[in-house]
């Protein structure tokens, strides 16, 4: 992953624990990198040693931190560095997610050596829709519940959001319903 998820992952932790829970999370995750490049490619594991470091330090769930740190992605480190794009995906929370299998193909133009997720979207109706989730990385559907909550907050719209097919559960991937 880009050096900018590994520093959205540091913000989170700064923004709402501060610096000494911080240098517990490196300590525990065994990562000894004091400042990330955003631009720069770093070895997927360097990011999972940080989300589970966080868990046992906060002593509370990995889904959890996935899924907070999903919403953060969204509205700080999306929303701070790439607001105009986000912005460009969709006037409303529904046309957002029916642009979503287009947004990655902008985002490779920022990231060239990228390998972004693959998103789906079927079952479109009025209030709700079907998003599959493909990803050569497994254990992100928490992160991506927290990315659609970041995206309704941006969007000023109440969600609920159920994983209906899981890798864990033997699929190729994740579908998720969304409702608004």
């Amino acid at each position: 992953m880009y050096g900018i998820v590994n520093k959205a992952v540091k913000g989170m932790v700064l923004e709402n624990f501060g610096e000494a829970t911080w240098e517990k999370i490196k300590q525990k995750s065994g990562v000894d990198i004091d400042v990330f490049l955003s631009n720069q490619p770093y070895d997927d594991a360097l990011t999972y040693k940080l989300a589970i470091g966080a868990s046992e330090v906060l002593e509370i769930p990995l889904s959890k931190v996935l899924s907070t740190l999903g919403e953060y992605w969204i509205l700080r480190t999306g929303m701070e560095n790439y607001g105009s794009l986000l912005e460009s995906g969709g006037n409303s929370f529904r046309e957002f997610l029916i642009n979503l299998p287009n947004f990655h193909s902008r985002v490779m133009l920022m990231f060239p050596d990228l390998e972004p997720p693959e998103f789906k979207i079927s079952n479109i109706q009025e209030k709700s829709l079907y998003v599959h989730y493909y990803s050569h990385r497994a254990g992100l559907a928490d992160f991506v519940y927290g990315l659609f909550h970041g995206l309704a907050k941006m969007h000023k719209t109440e969600i609920e959001v159920e994983l209906l097919e899981s890798r864990d559960n033997g699929h190729d991937h994740e579908v998720f319903e969304v409702k608004w």
